[in-house]
């Protein structure tokens, strides 16, 4: 949204007059996301007679508007709202003809910690664990109960889709793995309900260990409501804590919360293996967004970042089909050796030492991505003949000679032989020895949810 936040107070002062019927004063506008996708301010309305209101625009940008989908959006959040689902109150939306400009959602703010890592660190959060799981589990029940006749809201078979995307990139050893389990194992399709599409940390207010709302609603459709539980328990959104809900809760509490609302309770089997889809879902979602900036459309160091992050959806397959454990990180690679240089000193590592000093002075998040940039380049330089020498070794006992060849003998139905799963096993654990050695070490829950290693391809 391309204005000024004067010129935003005071649209924003017309609108909200027309809506509570007299005049409004707007004050503390500030900016809390500008992105490509929506802009999000917080402001402060106090009407003429009555409380002042904390509230929250959602905008489109001028250059990017989706009226329609804004739409859908604020019909969504009101239908959850009537369900019960913790969700912020909507006040007001519009296509923008109401003098805003571009579509937009306003909302009453809700107060509470988004950032997943926080979450985790709250000691309520450890406390309250059992009942946070069964609150999440719960909201999920509400917006499944919400009527899918929403006018717009589209019928989307989320798993064809996605596997339509990875076809058309290039092909991973272990994603071909997880794609033949997930065909082979697919659980019974459940009558289509209202699926929120993004059920995780980040889209979720946790206050005092407690579920205060549910967000960022854009990828709301109709499909299999299992969907949304899978989504939640995926791996990438433990972020290195073990338990299987959000890294801190267990399946059953989850399931518990949501049967008391939704009248049932799935099978843990069947969200598990809307999990392991998860993970090839977000590994898909990384390259999607790294394509924007190979292609041109965004120059963007941080989504040439997300595009390395396939690598840990990789490993996620591998630890969730149980044909990999954790392990210490430095076991990916092992310590590399300083190279003789033509050059003499300063030395390559000299000067990316120097630079992630003077970069490790700043508090600012474009700072922190260079200084990781930085380090993946460091890594890559250092153990790039040992990691291929250790790969070729692996491809070999499996009969292949690269990992394309590897990926298309497991797409045709090869037999998943021990030198076959441990080829697999190694490139992804190159990859992340050089993108996030950390990565290997984070911990797989210890209650079951995962497939037995000699289930997976028995």
């Amino acid at each position: 949204m391309q204005q000024s936040e004067t010129a935003l107070q005071r649209a924003l002062e017309a609108r909200l007059a027309s809506v509570l019927g007299g005049r409004v004063a707007v004050s503390d506008v500030e900016p809390v996301s500008m992105g490509a996708s929506k802009s999000i301010w917080r402001f402060r309305a106090t009407p003429s007679s009555g409380a002042p209101l904390d509230l929250v625009l959602r905008a489109d940008p001028v250059e990017n508007q989706k009226p329609a989908s804004m739409a859908i959006e604020a019909a969504v959040l009101r239908a959850a709202y009537d369900q019960q689902v913790p969700v912020p109150e909507v006040l007001d939306a519009g296509d923008g003809s109401e003098g805003l400009g571009t579509p937009y959602v306003i909302m009453a703010a809700v107060v509470g910690e988004t950032l997943p890592q926080r979450i985790l660190r709250d000691p309520e959060t450890t406390k309250r664990a059992a009942d946070l799981a069964h609150e999440l589990g719960a909201a999920i029940g509400g917006i499944h109960r919400i009527s899918p006749g929403i006018p717009g809201l589209e019928r989307i078979d989320d798993v064809a889709d996605f596997e339509k995307q990875y076809r058309a990139g290039p092909p991973s050893p272990a994603m071909e793995l997880a794609w033949r389990w997930l065909h082979a194992n697919r659980p019974t399709a459940h009558p289509s309900t209202v699926v929120h599409g993004d059920f995780r940390h980040g889209n979720i207010i946790v206050a005092d260990g407690r579920l205060a709302a549910v967000l960022d609603w854009e990828l709301c459709h109709v499909g299999d409501p299992l969907e949304d539980l899978g989504w939640v328990t995926t791996k990438a959104w433990r972020f290195g804590a073990p338990r299987p809900v959000g890294g801190f809760g267990e399946v059953d509490d989850l399931l518990d919360g949501y049967a008391s609302v939704a009248g049932w309770r799935p099978a843990i089997k069947d969200v598990l293996w809307w999990s392991i889809y998860g993970s090839v879902r977000w590994g898909i979602m990384c390259r999607r967004q790294a394509a924007r900036h190979l292609d041109g459309d965004e120059q963007s160091l941080e989504l040439a970042l997300i595009g390395r992050r396939f690598a840990e959806n990789e490993h996620d397959v591998l630890v969730g089909l149980g044909l990999s454990d954790p392990l210490p990180a430095a076991a990916g690679a092992g310590s590399p050796e300083p190279k003789p240089t033509m050059f003499g000193a300063p030395t390559v590592d000299d000067l990316l030492d120097a630079a992630i000093h003077q970069l490790s002075v700043s508090r600012e998040y474009r700072d922190r991505l260079l200084i990781s940039a930085l380090n993946v380049v460091r890594r890559e330089q250092q153990l790039t003949d040992r990691l291929h020498d250790r790969l070729d070794e692996s491809l070999a006992k499996a009969g292949v000679g690269s990992e394309t060849e590897l990926a298309a003998a497991i797409r045709s139905g090869v037999q998943i032989t021990g030198a076959v799963v441990e080829a697999v096993r190694t490139g992804v654990q190159s990859r992340l020895a050089v993108w996030n050695p950390k990565y290997l070490g984070y911990p797989a829950p210890d209650d079951g949810f995962r497939v037995g290693r000699e289930e997976a391809f028995s």
